[in-house]
């Protein structure tokens, strides 16, 4: 990360660009009604869509509550502000990638959390999970550490100057040491999170039987896509086919718990409507109700077959404002996306509404 920071950031950090802003976190047990509400640093907003998803896999990975999404995405700011070209992202110190790791640093934390086949700090995907990582880990030695002062700024010092300058303080660095960068740091971040606190990444309106479905659907976003896993009970782990749930060569359904596209619909809809299980059955149950793609509204299954026709393999949810929500497919996880991107546009089949 970067050693230092200059007192000029302040400035800097405060002209922060509220990218996204259509949120509301969605709570729900598997067979309780699904509840909106915004639920403060536990959703996220204004952080680039490619980062989202990182940030909040990143927060929930670390089971320490003071590590907020809207934590990390402030602190990624004030590293970055979310620039990920090495033109923009290398420090004069050598610091690599928006979470700023150094490469000895990075030796430590670094993994392949995207599944690309490298770890890389200039992998976004790489960079925020090793970031999440090394930060719960400061967290946790800040709450050992007897240290007084807020456990979020002992561990920010840490990750800005090393634990040993907050060892050596027995606490955040003082203004005086390295005129104030670490102190300047800490503050900025913390002062700032709170432009990132939000609720989830969607909202859901209405009532009945699609717009419940959906907001149930919602939230399971971020779950792994599991080939042949997931059921009306929740996600499980899947089975590979010959053709289906590889990644790099190997069985990942197998020993990933998650859901599949026709899987996560069955549970969104389970028990109110108990459809069958694959996305061709699905469209067989449903295919008497058909929807035009102007007339779409939330909760309303859409198809995918190859060549516009034939055998159904693909089906999502849609949320509303052009977007579905769906399984996409291995190494993948429940997301929003394009409607006119989810899937090839030559293969969209059609809509029907349970």
């Amino acid at each position: 990360m970067k050693a230092f920071i200059r007192v000029t950031a302040l400035a800097a950090a405060m002209l922060l660009l509220a990218i996204v802003g259509l949120v509301a976190t969605v709570l729900v047990d598997d067979d309780a009604e699904a509840t909106e509400l915004s639920d403060g640093g536990g959703g996220l907003r204004g952080v680039p869509a490619e980062f989202r998803t990182w940030i909040l896999r990143a927060a929930e990975e670390c089971k320490q509550p003071e590590l907020t999404p809207a934590l990390l995405a402030a602190q990624l700011y004030q590293e970055s502000k979310f620039k990920t070209s090495r033109a923009e992202a290398t420090s004069t110190a050598g610091a690599q990638g928006p979470a700023q790791f150094m490469p000895g640093t990075w030796a430590t934390w670094g993994r392949d959390d995207d599944k690309n086949g490298e770890a890389s700090p200039w992998d976004i995907g790489d960079a925020v999970m090793a970031q999440g990582r090394m930060m719960c880990s400061l967290v946790k030695q800040a709450k050992g550490s007897g240290y007084p002062g807020d456990v979020r700024a002992l561990a920010l010092a840490g990750y800005n100057a090393g634990w040993g300058r907050v060892e050596q303080y027995r606490g955040v660095p003082p203004k005086s040491f390295a005129g104030g960068e670490t102190y300047n740091y800490v503050q900025i971040i913390l002062s700032t999170m709170s432009r990132f606190e939000g609720p989830g990444l969607l909202t859901v309106s209405g009532s009945g039987t699609g717009a419940d479905a959906l907001r149930k659907a919602a939230t399971r976003m971020g779950t792994p896509y599991a080939y042949g896993g997931g059921g009306p009970s929740g996600p499980s782990t899947g089975f590979c086919d010959g053709t289906n749930g590889y990644l790099g060569g190997k069985c990942a359904a197998s020993s990933t718990v998650g859901f599949d596209c026709s899987s996560l619909v069955q549970y969104a809809y389970w028990p109110k409507l108990k459809l069958p299980r694959t996305a061709d059955a699905q469209y067989g149950a449903t295919s008497d109700r058909p929807v035009s793609r102007t007339d779409l509204k939330p909760g309303d299954l859409l198809f995918w077959a190859h060549g516009g026709s034939g055998y159904v393999y693909h089906i999502a949810i849609y949320a509303g404002d052009g977007n579905v929500l769906h399984a996409p497919r291995t190494g993948k996880r429940v997301e929003l996306a394009p409607l006119t991107s989810a899937m090839p546009q030559g293969d969209y089949l059609g809509a029907t509404r349970p």
